[in-house]
């Protein structure tokens, strides 16, 4: 990586700019755009350019070719066709920007509104789409027309509004995937409101589509405007329009064919420009986000015992009680976590352990406030330094995300806005939750990078994400969550991207942080190496069930639940070269088909018709220890006969 001269505004610069700077590169854009400007310019400066008066008749030199007194030649009555289609221009530009106007004023807000919000939202924008697009537009066009004594600024508007509807389906499609991306709920997550979200990341990321539909619609705008004018609407003659001199020049084709080539010649290429300036700002725009896409402690053992299964923990930071989720409505509500319980200190750091599928994402967003859309709390409690948030609105939680609970995601590449510098974004999250002026923030931004323990950090922030590796990626990840200074952080599975060594690194990193702002962690993962590495006490989640809860020594030493045992045996640390690696058998069961009884039941080797038969629940065991399993003091007795008698 290279260095790069700092002070410069150009640090923390968004997308406009960039993009405007990939279209000019390329050929057909620069070209396109370089010739609508001079049309645009022309037509503008008509007064001051045009050698002639529009309107001055000069019979004895009618129907003449280019000369040099007439650039582009004479129409039937002697006037100077360079001079008319300059003033000509005006008129039509303006139909066109007139329309232009309407239909994005309506499609960019309803569209995005639509594709963000859903809900009541989208349908309701969506019927109003689908009635506008079963209107018959050149007819309501012609009628406003005939309405307004041929006012063609009532015909544009008019136009702009009915073809509005497809501009916002267009939008709206591009929104829904925006809204999906993982760096959305990483936005959520640091505290921004739904405003900031969509003003900094949504429009930016549909800025490339608005600007090629905004291209598309000025191309069908002209066609339409210089059609009408044609027929005869719009201005009356001797106005000069390009559409009402197409229409004079076609009547007199056979005594002079030039006439019509200057007029349809500038309306064929202006409508070819627009085409490919949108298609320059289309693939520049796919090519920008698709480079994004390519690149890629002393335990206190005593101290941890876990509370007593269904009471809160008063002295817990974080205390998960009888948590129950559900997706869907109705008959078709699914239970996806059921009755989840567990706890996390001020300063400490608690695993949630288990396969893909057990619930632990799902609980974390639950603790979050991320739930997917359809998804409920439907039972429970989630106790946040002792209140309850589990009933928090959109607003409440806002106020609590990024400040007080944190999010690190599993894949710190799509958790980073590709629009946006890695400076901007850090700076955002700052500025989300610190009163502080832009350079306050922006140095905070480059404290907060050189505190992960980024090399150079003030060049780091000259950079966008897919200029990053997946560890740096991941270190910018962790300085926006700790942006806000938060209490709890929660780490989804930070590491699974990464490689041993990056691991590693990644793994002490957050052991320093820890220590240094008395942080608590709530480690999602499925790696017990990593639960050694840096969790002080560990919970077992199987098919949306807590199965054992133990500090990391009790669990490494003395699992209590069979799955626990399974998982322990199964991890690649105690595979012995030239035997094969245990593994449990089977695969976690999708929510709709867990078992009546006992979820593991069908994979537990030691599982007996009984633990079918009921619902079993997390059991309290004298030494503190919990587990959710009928046969834990069978096994642990025959754990230790079998201890006794290798001996």
């Amino acid at each position: 990586m290279t260095s790069r001269r700092q002070g410069s505004p150009r640090v923390f610069t968004g997308t406009g700019r960039n993009l405007f700077a990939a279209t000019i590169r390329k050929p057909l854009g620069a070209a396109s755009l370089l010739y609508l400007a001079l049309v645009v310019v022309a037509t503008a400066a008509a007064p001051w350019i045009a050698p002639y008066d529009p309107l001055e008749q000069r019979l004895e030199s009618a129907r003449l070719g280019p000369s040099a007194e007439f650039l582009l030649g004479t129409d039937a009555l002697g006037r100077d066709i360079l001079s008319r289609l300059l003033y000509g221009g005006q008129e039509t530009l303006i139909g066109v920007a007139q329309a232009l106007i309407v239909a994005l004023a309506l499609a960019i807000p309803l569209g995005i509104a639509a594709g963000y919000l859903g809900g009541w939202v989208d349908r309701l924008v969506m019927r109003i789409v689908d009635v506008t697009m079963a209107i018959p537009g050149i007819i309501v066009t012609l009628a406003v027309l005939a309405i307004f004594s041929n006012s063609m600024t009532a015909a544009m508007v008019t136009f702009g509004a009915l073809v509005s509807g497809v501009v916002i389906r267009v939008i709206r499609s591009s929104v829904l995937g925006v809204r999906e991306e993982l760096y959305m709920d990483a936005a959520r997550t640091i505290g921004l409101t739904d405003r900031q979200i969509l003003v900094r990341h949504v429009l930016p990321r549909t800025l490339g589509v608005i600007i090629v539909q905004t291209a598309l619609l000025a191309a069908i705008a002209l066609g339409v405007q210089t059609g009408l004018a044609f027929l005869g609407f719009g201005p009356p003659p001797p106005a000069p329009t390009w559409g009402g001199m197409v229409g004079e020049a076609s009547s007199m084709l056979q005594l002079n064919l030039w006439m019509i080539f200057p007029t349809a010649g500038v309306i064929t290429i202006t409508t070819l420009a627009f085409g490919l300036l949108g298609d320059a700002v289309r693939d520049a725009n796919a090519e920008r986000f698709a480079g994004a896409h390519a690149s890629s402690s002393t335990r206190r053992t005593s101290e941890l015992a876990s509370a007593p299964v269904g009471k809160r923990d008063e002295t817990a930071l974080l205390s998960v009680r009888a948590l129950t989720v559900a997706f869907g409505t109705g008959p078709t509500e699914t239970i996806v976590l059921d009755g989840v319980d567990f706890d996390v200190r001020p300063g400490e750091t608690v695993g949630l352990v288990g396969e893909s599928g057990s619930g632990k994402t799902v609980t974390a967003l639950a603790v979050l406030g991320l739930l997917a859309s359809g998804g409920r709390i439907v039972s429970g409690s989630i106790w946040f330094d002792g209140e309850d948030i589990s009933g928090y609105s959109r607003a409440q939680y806002r106020r609590l995300r990024g400040k007080e609970i944190a999010l690190i995601s599993q894949e710190p590449m799509v958790a980073l806005d590709p629009a946006f510098r890695v400076g901007y974004q850090v700076t955002e999250a700052v500025r989300s939750h610190e009163r502080c002026s832009q350079r306050a923030a922006r140095a905070r931004a480059i404290e907060l990078l050189d505190a992960v323990r980024l090399p150079d950090p003030r060049a780091v922030a000259t950079l966008y994400p897919h200029q990053l590796s997946g560890g740096m990626a991941q270190r910018v990840a962790i300085a926006i969550a700790l942006a806000g200074r938060p209490r709890l952080l929660v780490a989804d599975e930070p590491t699974t991207a990464l490689d041993v060594t990056v691991q590693a690194e990644i793994l002490d990193l957050l052991r320093q942080l820890q220590r240094d702002a008395e942080m608590s962690i709530m480690f999602v993962t499925h790696d017990w190496g990593v639960v050694a590495d840096i969790c002080d006490r560990a919970v077992v989640m199987y098919a949306g069930q807590v199965v054992e809860r133990a500090t990391v020594r009790e669990l490494f030493a003395d699992p209590l639940h069979p799955y626990t045992k399974g998982l322990r045996s199964a991890s690649p640390h105690h595979a012995r070269r030239g035997e094969p690696m245990p593994a449990i058998g089977g695969m976690v069961p999708p929510p709709t088909e867990w078992p009546r009884g006992c979820h593991f039941a069908p994979r537990c080797p030691l599982a007996t018709a009984a633990c079918s038969e009921e619902r079993v629940d997390e059991r309290l065991f004298e030494d503190g220890r919990t587990g959710r399993c009928i046969r834990i003091s069978a096994t642990r007795e025959h754990d230790r006969h079998e201890a006794v008698m290798t001996r």
